[in-house]
């Protein structure tokens, strides 16, 4: 082993980080500087906000990405040779020399493609393992057998530094898969933005690495596109976006919206929880053409024998027919606007309908001749008419303004006769928390009513007017103050009125929104994403995919998952299921078929499990074996045996999940003191207790299955649970039955 060879990696690294210190205390003078800045006009504050806000970024991306910062280095044929790492950084010299080039170049990528058969131009390719700013080890890999030079740290086996990676400790937080890329997942990271890419794999072959990776990748090859709409990452619960919440920072990239389906509603929390047959009922397609009866039914019509009598104050009572209000009805749905938009076209027919009316009944000429009234006396009834507060209660009762939480909550409460019969039960709710299914119906429904902002844009523009009165009066002020002791001579000074009218002096003094793309992403329903990507896409109802494609219009999208993981009934049979509604046959359909989670014996019990539901079934291949074979054992007494296991099996240094399911947690969580638990359980901790829906994308050293019959008998596809909760061990899985 070359000693020299440690000590000149160990100076580059020494090298790489007195450069990144430095680099943090430029930004952070900067920011001190900037809000030291003494100027307070509209532009200077302007100017020092995004200041902050873009050195604060480069903060943390140095903060995030110093751990491995350095992680590999290539020697190309031409006599390159360049290193590679999570973050591209300079020398601070005239020619700004590259110091490290960022994993996401091009000419990064021989370190995840090369091979011995195609090295694209490498002679050898070298991994760095680090430990905080340390070197630890030096892993090098020959390309060219004609370059006879050696460095003491060549090994044969190329697979070295991945099986380290593998058979690591877990600490409850996904790291990132930087330095252990595969070609193939390479491929599936770098693939363009554009249209769907659906994303396939069983268990552990990287399919959560690679979505957040190629996250991170688009963020860096289409910055200004994607930095200013923004990166949706849709999880399928809170513990797993607890769980892979430190992967993006890590690579640099903090400007993405992690989010579950029931936090896609602004202002909505979806924190209840729905039957699987409710769930399967509200997920369906049908309920966008539900809803839409549910709010065609609030759009009324007097009945034919007993008119509206609307009461006015000077012209006695006005009757509103069953045909003025069916007329006006037509007309208003006929403009194709959502209900709350096209109110005011009904309303304005209901108002002319009663103008006509009034000016019939007072107009008419006894003998038969042409109406008495002139139009000046028809425009002014038509405005008495307009302003009558009893007019617009008569129609507010057959055209109300709705709002999509009042109306889903009323179709819940009330669901008979818009489901079939034996199905209304199921959805019936008249009190509790939304649940995540309820949040696409939302959606839904919020399109169906559409926002009617006339007073808001209205009080915009009063608002606005008044700004441009108030810097107008300012103006005048500094015209007023010009002095005059020269009046015979042309003045050579400028004033503020001079270089700029009201109307831009308002405007630069207006407040800015300097909140993060995906923080204003967040709080604004109808923001449209550059991209989103959907982990275990699979679960997803149809209703949810509805939500989804009105948040990407451009069908910018990732689809990650695995139909054999289906858990959810209301998920989706197949891709083109899911996606032919939408995209038809334009999407790219990629399978991920290594597995590098779990051991082959693992996997061998696991795969068992599918084939009895399905015979043909064929799992991910696994890269390794422990040989160690998952253990079995049947018990009357289901929480003392898992609690004797737990102290049993819990490895020194890692993490133990217990799965269970979920009528079961209550005893169990009483028999693991300090155990985590609960809706978003925290994952650091040494032993985790689960049902099998949470333990969905996690991973740990050692797992505990807790009754797989029950699990397997516990819902719609209770088998695909069950294979999900085989299939979460790195290293050891034991299974407890309950006897009888």
């Amino acid at each position: 082993m070359s000693t020299e060879e440690f000590r000149k990696e160990q100076r580059f690294i020494g090298e790489l980080y007195t450069r990144l210190d430095d680099l943090r205390d430029q930004a952070e003078s900067a920011v001190r500087a900037a809000l030291k800045a003494g100027g307070t006009g509209y532009q200077a504050r302007k100017e020092r906000d995004v200041l902050v806000a873009e050195q604060s970024g480069l903060l943390a991306s140095y903060d995030a990405g110093e751990n491995g910062l350095c992680f590999g280095r290539l020697a190309f044929r031409d006599g390159r040779d360049h290193h590679i790492g999570r973050l591209g950084m300079r020398r601070d010299d005239p020619e700004r020399t590259p110091l490290v080039v960022d994993w996401r170049a091009d000419v990064a990528r021989p370190f995840y493609l090369a091979t011995g058969y195609e090295p694209m131009g490498l002679t050898r390719r070298r991994h760095i393992t680090t430990k905080g700013r340390e070197v630890t080890a030096l892993h090098d890999e020959i390309l060219d057998l004609g370059d006879t030079t050696r460095s003491g740290h060549e090994n044969p086996d190329a697979d070295a530094v991945l099986l380290a990676a593998l058979d690591a400790a877990r600490t409850g937080r996904m790291t990132d898969i930087v330095q252990t890329i595969q070609a193939a997942q390479d491929r599936v990271i770098r693939a363009p933005h554009q249209g769907v890419l659906v994303v396939e794999g069983g268990p552990g072959t990287g399919k959560t690495a690679v979505a957040l990776h190629r996250a991170a990748y688009l963020l860096y090859a289409h910055r200004e596109l994607l930095a200013r709409r923004a990166v949706l990452i849709v999880g399928p619960n809170p513990a797993f976006l607890g769980y892979i919440g430190e992967v993006l920072p890590a690579l640099g990239e903090t400007g993405v919206l992690l989010a579950t389906m029931g936090e896609l509603y602004p202002g909505v929390h979806a924190t209840g929880t729905d039957s699987p047959e409710a769930a399967e009922i509200k997920g369906r397609a049908a309920m966008a053409d539900v809803l839409a009866q549910v709010v065609r039914d609030h759009q009324t019509v007097p009945p034919t024998e007993a008119p509206l009598e609307i009461d006015h104050d000077d012209y006695g009572t006005l009757f509103l027919d069953r045909n003025m209000a069916e007329d006006a009805r037509w007309d208003a749905r006929g403009t194709g606007l959502p209900h709350n938009l096209a109110r005011p076209r009904f309303a304005f027919r209901i108002i002319d309908a009663l103008t006509d009316q009034l000016v019939e009944r007072l107009g008419a000429d006894p003998f038969g001749g042409p109406n008495l009234l002139d139009p000046s006396d028809i425009v002014q009834m038509g405005k008495e008419i307009a302003a009558s507060s009893e007019v617009h209660a008569a129609i507010e009762t057959l055209w109300p303004a709705l709002e999509p939480q009042r109306l889903v909550a009323g179709f819940l409460a009330a669901p008979d006769g818009y489901l079939p019969d034996g199905e209304a039960e199921f959805v019936r709710r008249d009190t509790g928390p939304w649940t995540p299914s309820d949040v696409p119906l939302l959606d839904e429904a919020a399109e169906l009513l559409g926002a009617d902002d006339t007073a808001a844009r209205a009080a915009a523009v009063r608002e606005r007017n008044q700004r441009i009165a108030y810097a107008q009066g300012v103006l005048d002020v500094s015209y007023a103050s010009r002095t005059y002791e020269f009046e015979d001579e042309e003045s050579e000074v400028l004033l503020a009125h001079d270089i700029i009218d009201a109307e831009r002096f308002a405007e630069r003094h207006e407040e800015a929104d300097h909140r993060s793309a995906a923080e204003r992403a967040a709080a604004d329903r109808t923001w449209a994403f550059g991209h989103v990507i959907v982990d275990e896409a699979q679960e997803l109802s149809a209703m949810a995919w509805r939500l989804l494609m009105r948040r990407v219009p451009t069908h910018s999208m990732t689809l990650v998952g695995d139909p054999a993981q289906t858990g959810d009934a209301a998920g989706c049979g197949s891709w083109q299921e899911i996606l032919e509604p939408y995209v038809g046959e334009r999407w790219e359909h990629v399978r991920l078929g290594v597995n590098y989670r779990t051991p082959a014996e693992i996997m061998e019990v696991a795969a068992e499990v599918r084939r009895a539901d399905d015979p043909s079934f064929v799992p991910p291949r696994s890269v390794r074996s422990t040989g160690v074979p998952p253990w079995d054992v049947t018990t009357g007494d289901l929480a003392a045996e898992v609690a004797a296991a737990v102290t049993r099996e819990h490895p020194a240094d890692g993490r133990l999940a217990v799965i269970a399911p979920a009528a079961h947690l209550p005893a169990l969580a009483r028999a693991l003191p300090g155990a985590a638990h609960g809706p978003t359980p925290d994952l650091t901790r040494p032993v985790v207790l689960l049902d099998p829906r949470q333990a969905k994308g996690l991973e740990f050293d050692t797992v505990l299955v807790a009754d797989p019959e029950a699990i397997a008998a516990g819902g719609p596809h209770g088998v695909n649970d069950l294979y999900v909760a085989l299939t979460r061990a790195t290293q050891r899985l034991g299974i407890i039955r309950l006897a009888g």
